[in-house]
């Protein structure tokens, strides 16, 4: 079952974003592959993010505005070759659209406060508290590990 919320914003599919910059901005604040998988909706290979094995206490937070996504205690090995977690810090967090491209049907997850490509949601993971798996790409999402 997917987090709640998400239904109603993909039906509404009506957002308001706390940060907003030109694409001239996005392209001379994030490198060339940032901005492909941030702002184009693009994706890293499976397997080569830097977060993929972090595995210490802390957050994550969207590289293109620093707004809290995930805790690291809903982050799980799925097996997929990217970052997975369960749940979203805050419902409000993510937002939700469906994608239809590829030829399948999937929901596209992004950042709430500035729109920025995540990656996708899917309900196939029974092991988890929520039954979902947010698979995340690094590129998309910055850790800060917990302050001792």
């Amino acid at each position: 079952m997917l987090s709640k919320g998400y239904k109603a914003d993909m039906a509404n599919n009506e957002f308001k974003y706390q940060v907003y910059k030109t694409d001239e901005q996005w392209k001379a604040e994030l490198s060339e592959f940032e901005y492909h998988v941030l702002r184009m909706a693009g994706t890293e290979r499976a397997y080569t993010g830097e977060l993929l094995k972090e595995e210490r206490e802390g957050s994550y937070h969207c590289r293109g505005c620093d707004a809290f996504l995930f805790v690291a205690e809903t982050k799980f090995d799925s097996h997929c070759g990217w970052p997975s977690f369960y749940k979203p810090q805050d419902n409000d967090a993510i937002q939700y659209i469906e994608d239809k491209a590829h030829g399948m049907t999937r929901t596209e997850v992004r950042c709430s406060n500035c729109e920025s490509h995540l990656g996708h949601v899917f309900d196939d993971a029974p092991q988890t508290p929520t039954g979902d798996r947010y698979c995340i790409n690094s590129v998309s999402i910055i850790f800060k590990p917990k302050a001792e």
